[in-house]
């Protein structure tokens, strides 16, 4: 029997309820079984139902915005194999388990460490601006991502099933995660960047001194992709802010010299 799209629906909003259980036996187990029910109660004969929920009462954990990809496509897997039609070396207990870390890792990285800090950097412009809204433009902005996929990612989970993993790889997530934390560090230099110089021009300081402080930001980021060890930026980190304060008095005292006025 073919899952009703009401009842796609109606697992969907159930998704949103995945960690509400949570704990630290079987982590997003019981959610996910929670929201799996409604779909196996169609798949399934009451006589059979309780046998198949037997492999949902366990552990699972993933991303919880990746989470319904792997629901979907369990559902499309279930429903495959009420109608006889899935592939008998294709175990659905193994597929949900094997799937969980990857996604876990892949949303980790995606949301965690680069959507989130990129779209509270974007926030943070108009924070800086004196705008009241940056609050809710950071969580307005940072949910509308997420939404999308929890709700492309479910559909295509159903209509894929197993192949599902091909959707992640062609659409290469690990690469976008990447692309997006060094978009973060972009928007946060850029910010930074502003932030001098309007301070500069604030404190009536010219204008170069500002254009100074990008060099350790420059040798910062360079020695960071080279892998560097965190104590070493530190050094360079608080050395180049006694070479620059060095500089700028030995200026300082050059120009009263020549009798220059800053």
């Amino acid at each position: 029997m073919v899952i009703p799209r009401k009842t796609r629906v109606y697992i969907w909003f159930r998704l949103l309820l995945l960690q509400a259980s949570w704990n630290y036996e079987r982590f997003q187990g019981v959610g996910f079984f929670y929201a799996l029910l409604p779909g196996l109660r169609k798949v399934y004969a009451k006589e059979e139902l309780l046998a198949v929920s037997r492999k949902y009462t366990g552990y699972f954990n993933t991303h919880v915005y990746l989470a319904p990809l792997v629901a979907g496509a369990v559902l499309k897997l279930e429903e495959d194999h009420a109608a006889g039609k899935l592939e008998q070396q294709v175990d659905i207990k193994d597929f949900k388990e094997m799937v969980a870390a990857p996604y876990a890792a892949i949303g980790d990285a995606l949301f965690w460490g680069g959507l989130r800090p990129l779209a509270a950097a974007i926030a943070l412009f108009f924070a800086v601006k004196g705008i009241l809204w940056a609050a809710v433009i950071f969580v307005v902005g940072y949910n509308l991502v997420p939404a999308w996929f929890r709700t492309v990612f479910f559909v295509h989970g159903y209509r894929r099933g197993i192949k599902s993993v091909e959707f992640i790889q062609q659409h290469k997530l690990p690469d976008w995660a990447i692309h997006t934390k060094e978009a973060a560090i972009v928007v946060l230099g850029g910010l930074s960047a502003f932030m001098v110089f309007s301070h500069l021009t604030e404190l009536q300081l010219p204008s170069w001194l500002g254009m100074l402080t990008l060099i350790p930001m420059v040798m910062l980021g360079l020695v960071a992709r080279k892998g560097v060890s965190t104590l070493l930026l530190i050094f360079i980190t608080v050395g180049s802010i006694f070479l620059l304060g060095l500089f700028w008095v030995d200026m300082t005292q050059l120009f009263i010299m020549l009798g220059m006025d800053l």
